[in-house]
């Protein structure tokens, strides 16, 4: 029987639902919650309270443009992911760890009996959905919409391009639109983390 999970790692573009998966494992599992989010700098939703160079990045850039520093912001990201994830096992303590950041390449060569990986993905349809009803795209002018437009181009190339990467290095996909399966997903991982290991043959008393 494998060991328990010690340690669970999130993948996909925006607004496929990582962050609430990982919200609800840890919830459940009592475990640390971790994000890449807060680790560097980088143009993000360009709606609510947007600074001028966010607008401008998106404005301005094209979208092949736009989405190759996404790359490189993920790359330069995961020498510091990395260390966390590494002080993180070697302290014991169990984590849920969720970002964008995570490209399957990246955490590929991580995962373990004790460590699990999955890339969420979507249907462009549904990410759109979700990303025009989070920004109230509808509500928005054509002035407005156009750095919208930029984010959700960017998020659509990365979610083709994390597909991609991860049946080229074999990480596990499971189409976040699809409700059972996410939560067969969900019942999954809280199995294999839960799961207590087989005790070894007694010593009988000389």
């Amino acid at each position: 029987m494998p060991l328990p999970l010690q340690a669970i790692l999130i993948s996909g573009t925006s607004h496929v639902g990582k962050s609430t998966l990982a919200e609800r494992l840890a919830e459940r599992l009592g475990w640390a919650g971790l994000s890449t989010d807060g680790l560097g700098r980088h143009p993000g939703r360009p709606w609510l309270s947007v600074p001028a160079p966010v607008l401008e990045f998106y404005e301005r850039l094209t979208p092949e443009t736009i989405h190759w520093f996404l790359g490189v912001h993920h790359e330069n990201m995961w020498r510091q992911v990395r260390p966390m994830i590494e002080a993180e096992r070697a302290a014991g303590r169990p984590f849920v760890l969720e970002g964008a950041a995570l490209r399957p390449a990246f955490i590929a060569p991580l995962l373990s009996d004790e460590v699990f990986g999955v890339l969420l993905h979507a249907p462009d349809a549904f990410l759109v959905e979700r990303m025009r009803m989070a920004a109230a795209y509808d509500t928005r002018g054509p002035a407005e919409r156009v750095p919208i437009d930029a984010f959700i181009d960017r998020s659509l190339r990365e979610n083709a391009a994390l597909l991609a990467e991860a049946r080229e290095v074999g990480l596990r996909v499971v189409d976040a639109s699809d409700e059972r399966a996410v939560a067969d997903l969900f019942d999954e991982i809280v199995n294999r983390a839960t799961v207590l290991p087989i005790p070894g043959p007694l010593t009988p008393p000389r």
